[in-house]
């Protein structure tokens, strides 16, 4: 559970440097650093707002649309089912590997926003897994759960430079 409150949390952030327009302000976060945002927002339980702010004349700034529909082509692949419909996940290492855990089977995912990985992992989870797949491209991972110390070692195959997210969906 939640420890500041019953309310739901919400992380606020901008695409670029300002609440507001200002045209002048043309540094917007990249579309990869938006979606790791978004999946360590996910991971916490909680919702992303992201600003972006309307030109003097009504309309979205092209990069911010631009922005968004990377975004949407992301979560509208095999990669949204680990963000739609998902909770906080048992598995948090700081920024790098975070967990989002599915509100309908109970599905643990697990993100590697890194490329600095070692091709074996260990982490805790005191949860039993069944199977461990690579959710983009369905490559079943070797897995070894050790009960006792309440650990899951995961076998991974040599990560592509510069990925969003590397997902691997663990069945229970």
């Amino acid at each position: 559970g939640q420890s500041i409150s019953a309310l739901p949390l919400e992380t606020c952030e901008t695409m670029n440097g300002m609440w507001g327009y200002k045209i002048k302000d043309q540094n917007y976060k990249s579309a990869p650093t938006l979606l790791r945002l978004l999946v360590r927002t996910a991971s916490k339980g909680a919702n992303l707002l992201l600003n972006i702010g309307p030109q003097p004349n009504g309309e979205l700034p092209a990069t911010a649309l631009s922005r968004l529909c990377e975004m949407g082509e992301w979560l509208n692949g095999p990669a949204g089912e680990s963000i739609y419909a998902t909770v906080a996940g048992p598995v948090s290492m700081g920024d790098s590997i975070v967990s989002t855990r599915s509100r309908r089977d109970g599905s643990i995912y697990l993100h590697l926003l890194t490329d600095n990985v070692p091709s074996t992992l260990t982490l805790p989870l005191d949860e039993k897994v069944t199977s461990a797949t690579a959710l983009l491209t369905g490559e079943k991972l070797a897995a070894k759960f050790n009960r006792k110390e309440r650990t899951l070692t995961l076998t991974l195959p040599q990560l592509t430079q510069g990925q969003v997210d590397y997902i691997v969906k663990l069945s229970r």
